[in-house]
């Protein structure tokens, strides 16, 4: 028994070995005005090459940030239009009929291609019924034929099943594929919207701490693993570099999160390690790129 462990560990490790440095897309990066002040857009280019992080899509707050690292790295850089100008927008955008105006002009710009990342918050958040602005910015999304990131924070994944089935001629991008949700409610979602791609940004030992995608010793959970294979199309990776996360754009401290993207994507590299090499091709790198950016020359080779 030991000994057939010994030799599985070993060739997760020489399988991993592998994958370290295979190229990786990730589709979602923040760049915001907490973290200016210690990680420039030259130091953000830099990072994504020692990286090997062929494609970046970058939620700017405000949102012409993300216009500052593509402007380096005009191939590279996907910018998305986030409404989030300071902290607490991360809950109004979805009280103000300018949040549309905004997109709307942006969008028009061609400077964008996306909208996101949107937060719907329990608690926070109109119900779906009530959801005006949520639902004109969807609206827009399939006006533009750009995807629309939405993060939901809900025990249940009845939420994003009202969003995808009211507007499936919109590309969706769930951001954490339900951050808090069990394997069983994203394949509810997935199975039921074909329009709906899931992200699996902070599904990590730092961030969604209660609700993992791998035990302990960095394997898969079963039930994860399942899901991965069962839709290999459908799943995307990305880092979210946002840190510390006990409190978010604080006054009084810098985000440092550019600075933990080795962590974040040595996480990630680990689990698609696990899964079938075509697979792991897929979910770490070319979905994000057919999706977000179907008409580069980018290489996920």
């Amino acid at each position: 028994m030991l000994k057939r462990c010994g030799i599985a560990v070993c060739l997760l490790c020489v399988s991993f070995s592998l994958h370290a440095q295979a190229p990786v897309a990730d589709m979602h990066l923040h760049y915001k005005w907490t973290q200016q002040d210690v990680t420039s857009p030259a130091e953000a280019i830099a990072l994504l090459d020692q990286h090997n992080i062929v494609m970046g899509v970058v939620i700017g707050t405000p949102a012409q940030l993300a216009l500052q690292l593509q402007a380096l790295a005009p191939a590279r850089i996907v910018p998305i239009f986030s409404p989030y100008r300071e902290g607490g927008d991360w809950y109004r955008w979805a009280y103000e009929d300018a949040t549309v105006t905004r997109a709307r002009a942006a969008l028009s710009s061609g400077q964008y291609r996306g909208i996101g990342e949107l937060h719907v918050i329990g608690g926070f958040a109109p119900a779906f019924d009530k959801a005006i602005v949520l639902k004109q910015l969807l609206a827009l999304g399939n006006e533009f034929d750009v995807p629309v990131m939405i993060h939901t924070e809900f025990s249940r994944p009845d939420f994003m099943l009202s969003v995808c089935e009211a507007f499936p001629d919109t590309r969706i991008v769930w951001a954490h594929s339900g951050a808090l949700l069990e394997p069983a409610d994203v394949d509810s979602v997935l199975s039921r919207c074909g329009n709906v791609s899931g992200g699996l940004g902070a599904r990590d030992p730092w961030r969604f701490v209660n609700n993992p995608l791998t035990d302990e010793a960095g394997m898969l959970l079963p039930a994860w693993k399942a899901l991965l294979l069962k839709y290999p199309g459908r799943f995307m990776t990305g880092s979210d570099p946002v840190w510390p996360v006990d409190q978010l754009d604080r006054w009084d401290e810098a985000d440092s999160g550019w600075q933990e993207l080795g962590r974040f994507w040595s996480f990630h590299r680990r689990w698609l390690a696990q899964l079938p090499p075509a697979v792991a091709r897929k979910i770490g790198c070319e979905n994000a790129v057919v999706l977000f950016a179907p008409s580069s020359s980018l290489s996920c080779d």
